[in-house]
């Protein structure tokens, strides 16, 4: 799955395949869930299973608790992630000018290198307001479901680590900000934008 290269100045660069991505999110978003629920079934003294019942998903979803624990635990692995990479992907960089030119490399060459395309389109008011849509948003293009209800609650959990991602990048590119996603029909998703400090 990695590839090694040597240069001339016996630096390595390294190279994962993007299926990796894909991987990861498959087995976090789950993950995250059973630990929620192992977690509040620890604190209330409730039997823990180790093989989950099969409604644990839906009652993660119902459980307003349990979503608000397994969000934190993925959105704060993203943000972790985030930062890294704007660290090693900014670093030939010039510095940034201001915050549209931060929004514009998280939009053509983060996603870009995290999803092999171009975010579709970026909206600002100029204020710090920031609208990401993604038409064919990558970890959602293999999934499907017969209940296209149930298909688009599913999939706001796994939007939960690339808004980490996000915040995180622009965290190590001098923005403080909040980031929220939705989606409404997938596989698209929408990433809303709501930067507290300037570059």
């Amino acid at each position: 799955m990695a590839e090694t290269s040597l240069s001339s100045g016996q630096h390595q660069d390294r190279y994962l395949s993007l299926s990796s991505l894909d991987f990861l999110l498959i087995e976090l978003v789950p993950m995250a869930e059973r630990l929620a629920l192992s977690k509040q079934q620890s604190t209330t003294g409730s039997k823990c299973d180790s093989q989950p019942e099969p409604t644990t998903i839906s009652r993660i979803l119902e459980d307003e608790e349990l979503r608000e624990a397994a969000y934190y635990r993925l959105e704060a692995l993203g943000y972790r992630v985030g930062q890294g990479l704007a660290e090693r992907f900014s670093r030939d960089r010039p510095r940034f000018t201001d915050s549209l030119d931060v929004i514009k490399f998280l939009c053509k060459d983060m996603w870009t290198i995290l999803f092999r395309k171009q975010v579709d389109n970026l909206k600002t008011n100029h204020r710090g307001v920031y609208v990401l849509t993604d038409n064919t948003f990558r970890p959602f293009t293999r999934m499907s479901m017969a209940v296209r209800s149930d298909a688009v609650a599913r999939a706001e959990a796994y939007l939960w680590f690339p808004c980490g991602l996000i915040r995180g990048c622009l965290a190590n590119l001098g923005i403080n900000a909040t980031v929220q996603a939705e989606t409404s029909e997938l596989p698209g998703a929408t990433f809303q934008i709501k930067a507290t400090t300037k570059p």
